[in-house]
Parts: structure tokens; sequence; C-alpha cells
């Protein structure tokens, strides 16, 4: 089984954001005078479009309640929350190896533009990506489509898309696009409920990605 383009999501599977996200979930909430979800609640949404995540947190919020939650949201994340988010180890090296053999590489995520954006330039990696998708620009996980749009561009065959993450709606996306889904371990979802959408496997690192891919082409 040989694939030509590799999908990232970003949060939990590239960038170790993680804490990042929750503490600014929650200062949003604060901030309005809501309750503020519990760390697993917040750690669990994780890969959503902020609308879905705000839904997720507080369903009895109206619209324009979800609107001002995500408005915090931003100007934490993206002006007065400064909480470290480096790259996963071996992350840039596993970039650059899959770059030298010529592998199409995407991003799928759940973040805007903006903060997608904000993140590629803190973390160095722009350049690496032949094409991005974002939550905000299209439908949330875990709806197809930013896959689809993104082997259309690209010219990639879903025989030969793999979809990489770190939680069920990465896995459920792939599944939804037609392709085939590797989980990492090491994010936001259990082992067990990524195993539960049946990826094609469940790796403890980034950096043991070359090798799947090197034994799944022979």
């Amino acid at each position: 089984m040989t694939f030509e383009l590799l999908v990232f999501d970003w949060d939990g599977t590239l960038m170790d954001s993680e804490a990042r996200i929750v503490t600014c979930l929650q200062a949003a909430f604060t901030d309005l005078g809501q309750p503020a979800p519990a760390c697993a609640a917040a750690r669990d949404i994780i890969g959503l479009g902020l609308d879905e995540a705000m839904q997720r947190l507080s369903p009895t919020a109206d619209a324009s309640l979800r609107a001002a939650l995500i408005d915090q949201y931003r100007r934490h994340f993206l002006v007065t929350n400064h909480t470290p988010s480096p790259l996963f180890p071996d992350a840039r090296k596993t970039l650059d190896w899959l770059a030298d053999q010529g592998y199409r590489l995407a991003v799928a995520t759940g973040k805007s533009r903006i903060g997608l954006e904000k993140s590629l330039r803190e973390s160095g990696l722009i350049g690496f990506f032949h094409a991005t998708r974002c939550a905000d620009e299209t439908f949330s996980k875990p709806h197809p489509q930013m896959l689809l749009e993104l082997m259309d561009e690209l010219g990639a065959a879903p025989a030969a898309t793999l979809m990489i993450g770190d939680t069920e709606y990465d896995m459920q996306m792939a599944t939804n696009a037609g392709i085939r889904a590797l989980a990492v371990s090491y994010g936001v979802h259990s082992p067990e409920r990524l195993y539960a959408c049946a990826p094609l496997d469940c790796l403890d690192a980034l950096g043991a990605l070359p090798d799947w891919l090197t034994a799944r082409s022979h």
C-alpha cells in the first residue's frame, strides 16, 4: 500500500498545543460570566471547529453567545495567551524526511485560518505543506469536505491519501471521505477511542512514521 498524499491534523498531532487551547477556552467562558469547562471537556473538543466546539461545551448557548465565546477565545489565543506550544518530538525531522521522499503534505485542522497561520509561523513550518484547510473555510470535522477539497486541489486519489491524526474526529473524517487513516496515541483522544474508528494503525510517536510508511510500501 503506497500513499502519495499525507494529510496531517495540527493540534495534538504536529503541535503540542493542548494546554494553550484549554486555558484559552476556559478564559473565554470566564470572561463572559459562564462556567468554565473542565479540562477534560475542553480537551475532548480539540480538533473541532470553534462553533462546533462551543456547541458541545455549552449546549444551551444561543448563536450570539457562541459567537462571543469564539471572539474571546481568539483574543486569548492570538494575543494574550503565551502558553508554550512546541512541536512534538521529531515532528520537524519527520516532515523533512517526508519532503525528501517526495510525499505531498497537507493539513486539515479545526483551527481558523488566522490561527493556523500563526502556528505555522511560530513553529517554522511554513513552506512544508502543499495545501491546507481550516474549519472556518469549509465544514468542520468529521465532515469529509476538507479532505475532498485537498485531494481535488492536489490531484490525489482516495486510495493514495492518508489522514494522520490524534482524535476520533480525524478518523471519522477519513472514513467519511473514503480514505484510510493512521492514528497517533500521544494526542487528546485515547487509543481505545481511536482504535474503535478502525485506523490502519496507532503510532506512539510521530518519529515512527517513516519506518511505518517504508514497511507499508513493500
